[in-house]
């Protein structure tokens, strides 16, 4: 399993990022993915979640109607649009495959190397 993430940078408050996450090794379709985040000195957080098939999602309190995860199938890839970005947002950002049990979210243990997301004027 191979997942690696890209599309970080800095950018000022307000700006916009899009991240990208290629995975390869396994059957990408069949599995809901998810995007994390670990701030230095936090835990790592969900950030978002998309079903495997694209059409249900859902984000943390704090990234609603800013941030819109999305996935392409066929490119076994999913992405994360940032807007309105302010500087607690800052943080390295990880894809990461997930399934769904009793109305929680369980983690598959892969992780790629992240992508470093740095808001600031």
């Amino acid at each position: 399993v191979q997942l690696v993430e890209s599309g970080g940078g800095l950018v000022q408050p307000g700006g916009s990022l899009r991240l990208s996450c290629a995975a390869s090794g396994f059957a990408f379709s069949s599995y809901a993915m998810s995007w994390y985040r670990q701030a230095p000195g936090k835990e790592r957080e969900l950030v978002a979640h998309i079903t495997s098939a694209g059409d249900s999602t859902d984000y943390a309190d704090s990234m609603k109607g800013r941030f819109t995860i999305s996935r392409d199938n066929a490119k076994n890839t999913v992405y994360l649009e940032m807007n309105m970005l302010k500087p607690e947002d800052t943080a390295v950002y990880y894809c990461n495959p997930i399934w769904y049990w009793a109305g929680e979210i369980r983690n598959y243990d892969y992780w790629g190397q992240g992508t470093q997301v740095t808001v600031s004027s």
